[in-house]
C-alpha cells in the first residue's frame, strides 16, 4: 500500500509539530517515515495510517527527530565551512590579490596617523549603524517568510544566522580591543603595526564575506546544494 498526498503532507506536517522547521530535514524525515510506514503495512494491513506512523516514530527513541537534526546541522556545518573556506581563500589569488594587498596598506599607513585610534572607533560606529540598520530589515523580511510558512532551507538558515552572529561578535571584540588599548596605534614599532594590519586585514575580509558576499550569492548556492531548490520555491 502506497501512502497518499494528503498523507504525505500529513507527515511534513508532523515533522514541523515536533520541532523540524528545516524543509530539507523535513523532506528527508518524510522519505524514511513513508518508507518504514509502507513497510510496516506489508506486515500488518490492517493498521490504521496514525497507527502505523506513531510505530515508526517510536523507532527514533526518546529525542525523536533530535538526533537527526543534529546529525544534519553536523553536516550542514562542515559544508558551510568549505563555501566560506572557497569564498575566503579567493581573496589570496590574482586579481583579487591586489586589493587584499591594497587594505593590508590602507590599513598599514592609517594606523601610523596620529589619533587612528578614535577615527577607527568612529567608522566602527558608523559600520555598526549601517550594518545593524540592514540587519533589522533582513530580519523582518525573514518573519514574513515564517509567518507565510515558506519552506526554508537549513542552509539558508545558517547563511543569515552566521552572518549575524559574526557581525555582533566582530563589532563588539574590535570595538573593546581598540578602546581598551593604552597604547596609541602611531607609537607602535613597525613589525607590530604589520602583524596588527594582517589581522584586521584577515578580519574585514571574514566579514565582508559572510556578511555580504555569501549572502549574496545565497540562491545560488542553494542551487548548487538542493537540486530541489527552485522547485520547492515555486510549490
Amino acid at each position: 500500500m502506497k501512502l497518499t498526498a494528503s498523507q504525505i503532507d500529513h507527515l511534513y506536517t508532523f515533522t514541523r509539530k515536533h520541532f523540524v522547521y528545516f524543509y530539507d530535514v523535513q523532506t528527508e524525515l518524510v522519505d524514511h517515515l513513508a518508507n518504514d510506514i509502507e513497510d510496516i503495512w506489508q506486515a500488518q494491513p490492517n493498521l490504521s495510517f496514525q497507527d502505523a506512523r506513531d510505530t515508526s516514530f517510536k523507532k527514533f527513541g526518546i529525542f525523536g527527530f533530535m538526533d537527526v537534526i543534529e546529525a544534519k546541522q553536523k553536516q550542514m556545518n562542515k559544508r558551510y565551512g568549505k563555501i566560506l573556506w572557497r569564498f575566503f581563500k579567493e581573496w589570496f589569488t590574482m586579481p583579487k590579490l591586489a586589493v587584499t594587498v591594497s587594505i593590508f596598506l590602507i590599513i598599514f599607513f592609517f594606523l601610523k596617523l596620529p589619533h587612528s585610534k578614535y577615527i577607527l572607533l568612529g567608522a566602527l560606529l558608523c559600520l555598526a549603524t549601517f550594518d545593524l540598520t540592514k540587519q533589522y530589515r533582513s530580519r523582518k523580511k525573514q518573519q514574513k517568510t515564517t509567518q507565510k510558512k515558506e519552506k526554508i532551507f537549513l542552509l539558508e538558515s545558517m547563511i543569515g544566522e552566521t552572518r549575524k552572529g559574526f557581525t555582533g561578535v566582530a563589532l563588539i571584540n574590535i570595538f573593546n580591543s581598540i578602546n581598551l588599548s593604552r597604547v596609541p596605534f602611531n607609537s607602535l614599532e613597525n613589525h607590530w603595526l604589520l602583524l596588527l594590519s594582517f589581522s584586521v586585514t584577515l578580519v574585514v575580509l571574514l566579514f565582508y564575506v559572510t556578511a555580504y558576499l555569501i549572502p549574496q550569492k545565497a540562491e545560488e548556492l542553494l542551487i548548487e546544494t538542493y537540486p530541489e531548490y527552485k522547485l520547492a520555491k515555486t510549490l
